[in-house]
């Protein structure tokens, strides 16, 4: 897929895709965040996660989600800017937006083969572990060490 728009999509058609990856014997990756104010952080994790598997899906918190994991102000940017530049990224596949605070429905609607998470996790400390382990997928961390966060990027534009 070229354009960009074309790889988000709602949780129904994106499950579809995943479907058709796995009967072509293709393997797939979820990544997940709120991606807000993009930064490189984001962009290698998101590198990493597509080494993991043959397709790279990403599930990106819903506006209302972010507010209230990181606070009022928060997102910067709407969900259809963030998934948009997302999907711009030639790692991605898919792009769905969830609405949950954690990836934990979205991880049992897609049963992705690697559940990726960031360096700021360890395997034993990514919440959803159990949740990957019920339906025998794995959890991989990737990405660079956490020098790079949106929040400091905010205070920093801000100042």
């Amino acid at each position: 897929m070229t354009d960009t728009s074309a790889k988000i999509a709602p949780l129904d058609v994106v499950r579809e895709r995943v479907t058709a990856a796995r009967r072509a014997g293709r393997t797939v990756a979820l990544a997940n965040g709120c991606f807000d104010v993009l930064h490189v952080g984001h962009t290698r994790y998101l590198e990493g996660a597509a080494a993991e598997a043959d397709v790279l899906v990403v599930g990106l918190n819903a506006d209302a989600s972010v507010r209230r994991l990181k606070g009022e102000g928060r997102p910067v940017l709407p969900a259809e800017d963030r998934a948009r530049l997302v999907a711009a990224l030639r790692v991605v596949d898919h792009v769905v937006v969830f609405e949950e605070d954690d990836v934990r429905a979205l991880l049992l609607a897609l049963r992705p083969d690697v559940h990726c998470k960031g360096t700021d996790y360890t395997a034993d400390t990514v919440p959803e572990r159990d949740t990957v382990r019920s339906y025998g997928g794995r959890v991989a961390i990737v990405g660079d060490p956490k020098g790079h966060d949106t929040r400091t990027l905010i205070a920093r534009l801000r100042a």
